[in-house]
């Protein structure tokens, strides 16, 4: 088993010239890693480490468990595949669990997926496909559906069908909001993921969403228009527990326009706006997360806050928020 201290340095930017290596066409191989951090999730593990072990373009699986303290790392154990490897954190959070996963990862391509979520059936090979189309591409991404604690679907995202995010030079774009989302959904060129130095572990939300944004400073993306995931939406989870405010993720705003390797590589005089509608995606999202729990009056207040900043962007965040409400 290997621990914390193995864990990614991140430098402030990657070295030149593994820039310009990892902007080189690529020709991606069936070789991926899915990294699950894993804490007390033996309710759901077993059932996420299936999803993994089904797709056959995936050669190696790898969780890192955080300290369970329930019968997580029993389930795991009893998993019969060569593919499966174990290995323990400490409990030095996820972040740091992901980072160690993908430090011990032999794959040429990563995937983040939570513990408690399920990769949907060809989820790794339209990954691939999409990456094959797109050699230069350090990430490609898809989309996902929600399904409650029980395993049922809860979204209506295949209302959606069509619909086309951003690809090749996305980085403005995600600067202003994520919309990738969940990491389950991504396939991160393993080399390029180290050369930025993975997950900042000193953010407690949306630490994904920095990486992202320091890889799109790096690379291209490129994305393939599937449902590829069930995002399993329900109070135990980070980003959905019922108490979460816009002002839990501010940090996150902090760090991205603060960071040199982002900050270089965004237009010039941009930051500012890009900024402001970060901000406004987040208490979009929390008034999103409101509604559906059911705390309309937080998801009022939320949207208030969107129409004190910019009464511009209040329709776009009101109806996403209406969205919300079908599940969309």
């Amino acid at each position: 088993m290997s621990t914390a201290d193995d864990v990614l340095e991140a430098p402030a930017a990657p070295r030149a010239a593994t820039v310009a290596r990892l902007q080189r066409p690529l020709i991606p191989v069936a070789s991926v890693s899915v990294v699950i951090p894993a804490k007390n999730v033996a309710a759901y593990v077993g059932e996420t480490i299936a999803s993994a072990l089904a797709q056959d373009e995936v050669t190696e699986v790898i969780v890192v468990d955080d300290d369970s303290t329930d019968d997580t790392i029993a389930i795991v154990r009893a998993v019969s595949d060569p593919r499966l490897r174990l290995m323990t954190n400490d409990s030095a959070g996820v972040s740091s669990a992901r980072n160690l996963g993908a430090r011990h990862a032999s794959g040429d391509w990563l995937i983040f997926l939570d513990a408690d979520d399920r990769l949907r059936p060809g989820a790794v090979a339209a990954l691939l496909a999409a990456a094959r189309r797109a050699p230069r591409a350090v990430l490609v991404y898809g989309d996902y559906n929600t399904i409650d604690s029980e395993g049922r679907q809860i979204g209506r995202r295949e209302l959606l069908k069509g619909r086309r995010k951003p690809s090749g030079d996305v980085l403005a774009r995600l600067a202003a909001g994520n919309f990738i989302v969940n990491g389950g959904i991504a396939l991160t060129r393993a080399e390029a993921f180290r050369a930025i130095g993975g997950f900042d572990t000193s953010l407690r939300y949306c630490e994904d969403w920095h990486c992202w944004c320091r890889l799109a400073a790096i690379g291209e993306f490129a994305f393939a228009p599937k449902l590829l995931l069930d995002y399993r939406v329900h109070t135990a989870n980070t980003m959905n527990a019922a108490m979460r405010t816009p002002h839990d993720f501010f940090p996150a705003v902090e760090r991205i326009f603060d960071d040199g390797l982002i900050l270089a590589r965004l237009p010039e005089r941009a930051a500012a706006g890009l900024r402001q509608s970060a901000e406004i995606h987040l208490v979009t999202y929390s008034a999103m997360q409101a509604i559906r729990f059911r705390r309309y009056r937080d998801a009022l207040a939320y949207l208030a806050i969107v129409g004190r900043r910019s009464l511009k962007a209040l329709p776009r965040s009101a109806i996403r928020v209406v969205f919300a409400c079908f599940g969309i």
